[in-house]
């Protein structure tokens, strides 16, 4: 698990980061109603629980920066014996301290009558306007009112600076404990995918292999990072397709998009292998294809790489692929120069990957695509989907969907692939279904 020390630092950094006479504002995330009196399960905020490890509700963290270096003040809620009866231990303010290293903890209830004297005198607040509106309404309520007294008894800052921009760009690179966290995050995940494919044979539902799935998560201390995508046949041809609730046919292509979650961090595999164990030529042809363009885009996860470049190695393979088994016609260039592989390739070939599935961070800067740097982690996943319904192909291609995705660190040296015990050369997938 990430360290208190850890978060302590993530803290200090930011606070370097916004500059002395700052406050920093950021709300935990609210608990969310499935139906009626039930909850959905809770998870907190990624960028809250990236400066503070903190996974309760009703949570407010305030970073007052100083010459010094500053403080760091939660809000939570304070131990209740009866609530704690029917929800579970609470943290309370105490171990906010002792165990999560903040400088200060305060009862969330007193928000509103402490809150303002800690912008007493600050020249700017650092706060995301629009992810909580009631929270800005409010805040921006106290500084109107700040404003209307007189300057010398209350001086209220004089702007609001967005907090993503600074906080996402540090969330991109990953420290050692960030990277043992989502290695687990992959090893929980390979070993879920590696389940699937012994357990899959026709006859069964995608529903069976989601359970197979989440229950391994589930058993190995894991979450699922966000909902699995199980689809069978033509299935595979909808991108996020979660209804995971058809029968697996004979002679279909089974996608599995699945990662389970450590920590807080998220691992995302997909892989594609035959219901009964044994690819069909036309399957065969253009799974190797899209393994290909994978190989191409991967070579290309190093320092000093662009982000575009990683998804125009794999456009390259694909486009050359789709023209040589006549899925698309015309010269080379032409091909390139008009997309015509968007047809059958409609996503980008990655995304950084962290607290979140599609993490934060940009993938421009300055106008330019970014430059690939040690401790950045994404995904690789190109794919090629042919709808049943389009008749600009042969049928021996139609209701074919395939994509192979990993996860990846960038190194000073060669690329680190998190997820590489998931088979994906032929091969290997048919001697595991066969075995």
């Amino acid at each position: 698990m990430i360290k208190a020390e850890e978060y302590a630092r993530r803290r200090r950094q930011l606070m370097r980061t916004v500059g002395e006479g700052a406050v920093v504002i950021l709300r935990a995330a609210p608990e969310r109603v499935r139906n009626h009196d039930v909850l959905y399960p809770y998870r907190q905020d990624s960028d809250f629980l990236y400066l503070t490890g903190f996974k309760e509700p009703d949570a407010m963290l305030v970073l007052v920066t100083e010459a010094s270096g500053g403080r760091s003040i939660l809000f939570c809620r304070e131990k209740d014996p009866v609530k704690e009866m029917w929800d579970g231990a609470m943290i309370g303010l105490e171990a906010a301290v002792s165990e999560y290293g903040m400088d200060e903890a305060w009862p969330i209830g007193e928000v509103e009558r402490r809150l303002p004297d800690l912008l007493h005198d600050r020249v700017r607040i650092v706060h995301d306007l629009g992810r909580d509106p009631a929270f800005d309404t409010q805040l921006i309520g106290w500084l109107n009112a700040f404003r209307g007294k007189p300057r010398r008894s209350f001086h209220a800052p004089d702007e609001i600076v967005e907090l993503g921009h600074l906080l996402h760009d540090m969330r991109l690179y990953k420290s050692r404990g960030e990277l043992s966290a989502m290695r687990r995050a992959a090893r929980v995940s390979a070993e879920a995918h590696v389940l699937a494919m012994q357990a899959c044979e026709p006859g069964l539902n995608e529903a069976d292999i989601h359970a197979t799935l989440v229950q391994h998560f589930m058993r190995e201390h894991c979450d699922v990072a966000y909902s699995p995508i199980v689809g069978g046949g033509a299935n595979a041809c909808v991108l996020h397709y979660i209804t995971n609730n058809a029968p697996l046919a004979d002679g279909d292509l089974l996608l599995i998009d699945a990662g389970a979650e450590y920590d807080g961090y998220a691992a995302d595999i997909t892989r594609t292998f035959p219901v009964n164990g044994r690819f069909s030529e036309p399957q065969r042809q253009l799974y190797e294809l899209v393994l290909a363009a994978q190989a191409a885009a991967i070579d290309r996860v190093r320092p000093g790489s662009q982000w575009e470049d990683i998804h125009e190695a794999a456009v390259s393979v694909l486009t050359d692929g789709l023209l040589a088994l006549g899925i698309l016609e015309g010269e080379r260039e032409d091909a390139l120069e008009q997309g015509l592989v968007d047809n059958y390739y409609v996503h980008k070939t990655g995304h950084w990957l962290g607290l979140d599935v599609h993490d934060a961070g940009d993938y421009q800067v300055d106008g330019h695509s970014r430059e690939l740097e040690p401790g950045m982690v994404l995904t690789i996943e190109p794919g090629l989907y042919i709808r049943a319904d389009d008749t600009r192909v042969d049928e021996r291609w139609r209701g074919i969907g395939i994509r192979i995705e990993d996860d990846v660190v960038v190194t000073r040296d060669e690329p680190e692939i998190l997820t590489r015990h998931v088979p994906k050369a032929i091969a290997d997938i048919e001697a595991l279904m066969g075995a």
